[in-house]
């Protein structure tokens, strides 16, 4: 049988006037049982207010058989002639068959909040679970417009414009909110997608369905993991300790934590290894603390200082165990833990009241624990739970490997400075050659501290070598090996060799050590320039391994870089080195540098030794003066290489402090040889030195008639030292030896060298010069 449709007909006094037979069918009650009697005696209950004034909703009608059928109705109103209220028209939804039942079961069963609202806003079916999300039965919301059950609040605001655009457009909004609702104990992430409901024959929408999905455990997946990715770019930017525990500090506070803060053992802020194992009280460092309020006034500890922690608190249990320790407002030892931080600091007690949930974890890193963090929830809501601890442990342990890897390399850092400094001279030697002055500045960057040296080496005759190096890489091997070059280029300077002779032994020296370890050569690469400067002839000779060359400062004021060939650097073996030669006026500054002078990734090298050279000609009173402005103005804020520099202010022996002679390989003339020197000993007023002077003569003349070649020539240098020079035509060195009792000679070197300060012989391009010093006499 067709269904017909079920209207009634109800006059302004609520008396039934008319009756379909859809409505027949319905009920059970014919037409005339029911037109002219009241309307109410059909109901079963009185039906809700908020349905009656919204003319439709639920009712319930009493059957003729005595059962109750509930049916949505509809109402629409009637007027008279005159505009008048006539009464109104009555209308049941026809009943469902058995699809629109399941999905009538399966929209009010539905998982998710869904709801209908009509084109103004007002609800028209709200399922179960949007029930329990607001709080109140679907028949309390019917015809309710929706700001009027919520609360004036972004999220509200939000949802209500999404629904109106629906309405207005007729096109479905899908978004994501984190909202609150009033049923709920703290705000929700939510899925929502709305939709419109569409009259079928007009195309027209009639209302809006929205299905609202708590994503709240997705969210807190996702922003867990967030948080995650956010710390591993964040955290150990630098390796610095207190910086990396300000980072993640800074990363907790104010989103994962109202309070968050970052304590570490003693020892690991400094340069020791770990000491034992800590009592039941554990006293802790205050590293690093922040929160979302300013200032940080829930800190009972101020950044720096020491505290405490006795065996109950959760720092000391997290510690203890290891593992993240939970701790909740009501525990005892929550409880006993914030007494005794308000009685410590009672100025930040109203910023601490709230505390309701505390998460301490440890810091641990390859098996060694440094310190741990706290986060404190006050305004949050939500007390830490399991999850929450998992992260924290994530982020603690990604934490504390970067601040270990900090402390190890501030460990290496002050290991490698020390032996650095150990090597490097701390006063220059004295010597009249030159005026020197110098800096070394250690690079504050991630790879450590470099290979860069220099040295001032005191030569024979009133010469000076300077030497700058460079050893390739950072850290302790690169000071250990610029500890080996150092002391290898001081040995080979004692035996006088010409510079570029002496870098050629120090590539070979160099090459060894690698060879020794075949994965290091190039570790062991190194640049060197090594200079020697002779105050009797003004010449500066220098040769360069791999090395930039210095610059000039003439006395007129101009500056340049000297033209010289760089060589290979030391290690590359088998290729020469090419020494250069040149005449300086006294007064003549030369500057020595490490490439970390003027060479960085962001800079033009040819730019940087143009400022070099223009740094050298400002005015200053001194040469300390002078490298400081030196580097001022061509170093960056922020060197990333090591740089040293060594300034050379020269000097010239005048001709009233040399005095030379031309021997005559005949040993009768080594008489004249000891008066000549003796003379010349009293003009410069050294009468005192006469007699060792006179034995140094006597002996080296004679070896040299004797035991070497033409030309002989003797030479006294006064200067800080008295020098007694000869030199030969043999390239023969001569050597100490022992003479025995009826020995006749073997005895004359001996001699010297206890008369004498100190004594050698040297090289040259003719043969050899053989010298010996003593101590002027005071005055």
């Amino acid at each position: 049988m067709e269904h017909a449709s079920a209207v009634a007909i109800v006059d302004a006094q609520g008396i039934v006037t008319g009756w379909s037979e859809g409505a027949r069918q319905l009920t059970g009650h014919p037409a005339e049982e029911v037109v002219g009697h009241p309307v109410r005696e059909l109901l079963a209950e009185e039906p809700p207010s908020e349905a009656v004034a919204a003319l439709h909703g639920t009712a319930a009608l009493r059957h003729r058989d005595g059962s109750t059928v509930t049916l949505r109705l509809r109402a629409c109103a009637l007027q008279g002639p005159g505009g008048e209220p006539a009464g109104y028209t009555v209308t049941a939804d026809p009943p469902q068959d058995h699809a629109s039942l399941l999905a009538g079961q399966a929209f009010q069963q539905a998982s998710m909040s869904m709801s209908v609202f009509d084109t103004r806003q007002r609800y028209l079916r709200l399922n179960d679970v949007a029930c329990r999300v607001m709080g109140v039965p679907e028949e309390a919301l019917l015809g309710r417009h929706f700001p009027d059950s919520v609360e004036d609040a972004e999220y509200n605001r939000g949802f209500l414009a999404n629904l109106r655009q629906v309405a207005e457009t007729g096109l479905s909004v899908r978004y994501e909110s984190f909202a609150g609702a009033p049923s709920l104990n703290r705000e929700h992430a939510w899925s929502i997608e709305m939709w419109p409901l569409k009259d079928a024959a007009t195309g027209e929408t009639t209302a809006v369905a929205l299905a609202a999905f708590d994503s709240t455990e997705q969210y807190w997946a996702r922003r867990r993991l967030a948080l995650l990715n956010e710390a591993a770019a964040s955290i150990g930017t630098s390796l610095d300790v207190v910086r990396t525990a300000e980072e993640l500090v800074e990363l907790l506070a104010p989103g994962y934590a109202d309070f968050a803060s970052v304590d570490l053992l003693d020892w690991v802020l400094g340069a020791d290894e770990r000491p034992a194992l800590p009592g039941a009280d554990i006293t802790l460092r205050r590293v690093a603390h922040g929160s979302g309020t300013e200032g940080t006034p829930e800190a009972a500890v101020r950044v720096g200082e020491t505290d405490v922690y006795p065996a109950f608190t959760p720092p000391a249990k997290a510690l203890r165990t290891g593992r993240a320790v939970l701790s909740q407002a009501g525990e005892p030892d929550f409880v006993r833990w914030v007494a005794e931080r308000n009685a410590r600091a009672p100025e930040g007690r109203r910023h601490r009241t709230g505390a309701h949930s505390v998460l301490a974890v440890p810091l641990r890193a390859r098996g060694t624990t440094l310190g741990v963090m706290v986060c404190v929830r006050i305004g949050n809501p939500d007390d830490y739970g399991t999850d929450d601890a998992v992260l924290g442990e994530e982020l603690a342990s990604r934490a504390a490997v970067c601040i270990d890897n900090a402390r190890r390399f501030a460990r290496e850092r002050t290991t490698a400075l020390a032996l650095q400094h150990s090597l490097l001279p701390r006063g220059l030697p004295g010597q009249a050659a030159v005026e020197v002055a110098h800096r070394y500045l250690p690079s504050g960057s991630l790879a450590g501290i470099g290979g860069d040296w220099f040295d001032v080496i005191p030569l024979s005759g009133s010469r000076v070598a300077l030497v700058v190096g460079d050893v390739v890489g950072h850290g302790i091997p690169s000071s250990a090996t610029m500890g080996r070059l150092c002391t290898a280029v001081r040995t080979l300077a004692d035996v006088d060799l010409p510079p570029d002779e002496l870098l050629t032994h120090l590539d070979d020296l160099v090459t060894h050590l690698a060879s020794d370890d075949a994965d290091e050569v190039a570790e062991l690469g190194a640049t060197c320039l090594y200079a020697v400067y002779d105050p009797v002839s003004s010449r500066l000779t220098m040769a360069a391994a791999g090395h930039p060359p210095p610059a000039l400062l003439l006395p007129d004021g101009t500056a340049s870089l000297v033209p010289m060939t760089a060589g290979p650097p030391l290690g590359v073996g088998g290729l020469p080195f090419e020494a250069t030669e040149l005449e300086l006026p006294e007064g003549a500054v030369v500057a020595l540098y490490t490439d970390g002078l003027i060479e960085d990734r962001d800079r033009d090298v040819d730019h940087a030794t143009d400022e070099l050279c223009r740094a050298l000609t400002a005015p200053a009173d001194t040469l300390d003066t002078l490298c400081d402005t030196v580097l001022k103005a061509v170093l960056p804020e922020e060197p990333s290489d090591d740089v040293a520099l060594l300034l050379a202010r020269t000097r010239a022996l005048g001709a009233d402090q040399v005095a030379t002679w031309d021997i005559t390989p005949d040993p009768e003339r080594v008489a004249a040889a000891r008066q000549a020197a003796t003379e010349q000993l009293t003009a410069w007023g050294l009468d005192e030195a006469a007699f060792v002077t006179e034995l140094v003569v006597s002996e080296l003349v004679t070896n040299a008639i004797r035991y070497g070649a033409p030309p002989v020539q003797l030479r006294l240098i006064r200067d800080r030292t008295l020098i007694c020079e000869v030199s030969d035509g043999s390239s023969t060195s001569p050597h100490l030896r022992r003479a025995h009792a009826f020995d006749e000679g073997g005895r004359g070197l001996l001699l010297v060298a206890q008369l004498t300060q100190r004594w050698g012989s040297r090289q040259t391009g003719s043969g050899k010069t053989i010298w010996a010093e003593q101590p002027l006499p005071p005055g």
